[in-house]
């Protein structure tokens, strides 16, 4: 929105996109064989602490488009570094505290935070301020910084870090040889993570574009209308979260799984449905209920299968891959769902096939009988 105003094109937005999430593949790789090569995660942590800080600086002065490229690449290096180390300090920091419902609180910060800065956001909108919302990442990274230099952090990890991490000064082709053993050891989890996640980012991009262009029969929605639908979706998402992750933490891995296909794909349906309604947004209001029980299942269960399924000195290259799958979809989701609605004028074919998608994924769950995802490490 900001750099729409000063100017820049959709072409030049895109690229800083895709310079951003190229930035961030390249960080979270370097991010997890630091990992297993025993950096501490509070290390890693500040790291990204301080590229976040480096690109909030660039992109707060950013009134050009090299400013604006450099401030990305930096950002998706903060990115990157950031989520395989923080999804690895779950497990590590939780000791006798069940690790699958620490990552059903986690999930749940995550929801409050995206909230909060969506709120922000948009009072910063509103008082034509927007540049500031950069000033508050600054001050969040320092808190980061202040959190994870607690002495009873590293303390609480210090016992399940020595276990965790055994691996040390292995060769490229070695780390090379690591990364195809954990794809191939997840790769069920994995592709159900980079579908799951489309939709999560379909959420922001695809649906906001649909409301607007409108159904076969549905009218187009005003921006206000559109706002207020999608600030709904995390509302519903903030509050299921702790709900169906605590539920989810007692069941197994596929179980959640299966529950998180079941809803997204019926949510998907009730979306395509809703084009052939001229007013639908009670239907539509039903199917982001639905949509929202299944992000809410999936990210805690993905999260603890993965954790479950890799061998302790693979961990970090597990977590940098699975979170790699949220930059795989935030970048070709979009994409996609652009051109099926600009080629069909409306979202319903796209939502129809995201619907039929989850449904045949279903029976893909079975395959991770083959993991040990069941059972405890």
């Amino acid at each position: 929105m900001l750099f729409n105003e000063l100017g820049f094109s959709s072409s030049q937005i895109g690229g800083g996109i895709t310079i951003a999430a190229t930035s961030g593949t390249i960080a979270r790789l370097i991010a997890g064989f630091c990992l297993d090569e025993g950096v501490h995660f509070s290390n890693l942590l500040k790291i990204a602490a301080l590229f976040a800080i480096s690109a909030d600086i660039f992109l707060f002065n950013s009134y050009d488009i090299n400013k604006y490229f450099q401030g990305q690449i930096l950002l998706g290096a903060a990115a990157g570094i950031y989520w395989p180390a923080a999804e690895l300090a779950i497990p590590i920091s939780c000791n006798d505290f069940p690790s699958a419902k620490g990552f059903a609180l986690a999930r749940t910060a995550d929801a409050l935070g995206i909230s909060l800065g969506s709120t922000i956001g948009t009072i910063f909108s509103w008082i034509s301020n927007i540049r500031f919302i950069y000033l508050i990442d600054i001050f969040c990274m320092i808190l980061l910084i202040n959190i994870v230099s607690l002495n009873l952090l590293r303390k609480r990890s210090l016992t399940l870090e020595s276990n965790i991490f055994l691996v040390k000064n292995n060769t490229l082709s070695e780390q090379l040889y690591r990364v195809r053993e954990v794809i191939s050891d997840l790769g069920p989890i994995l592709f159900l993570s980079i579908f799951c996640t489309s939709i999560f980012a379909l959420l922001q991009s695809g649906l906001p574009l649909d409301l607007a262009e409108g159904g076969i029969y549905r009218l187009p929605l005003s921006k206000t209308s559109s706002g207020v639908l999608l600030s709904t979706q995390l509302i519903f998402i903030l509050f299921f979260q702790w709900p169906i992750g605590n539920w989810l933490s007692k069941k197994s891995t596929r179980y959640g799984l299966k529950f998180s296909l079941i809803c997204l794909s019926f949510g998907s349906f009730l979306l395509a449905f809703s084009s052939f309604f001229t007013n639908s947004i009670i239907l539509i209001v039903f199917a982001l209920v639905f949509i929202a029980l299944g992000l809410t299942a999936f990210l805690p269960t993905a999260t603890e299968g993965v954790i479950r399924a890799s061998s302790t000195s693979n961990r970090g290259i597990a977590m940098s891959l699975f979170s790699q799958c949220f930059g795989l979809s935030a970048v070709l989701a979009p994409i996609s769902a652009g051109h099926i609605i600009d080629k069909q004028g409306n979202g319903m074919l796209l939502w129809l096939l995201l619907s039929f998608i989850a449904l045949l994924l279903i029976p893909s769950t079975n395959l991770i009988n083959k993991l040990k995802v069941d059972s405890t490490n």
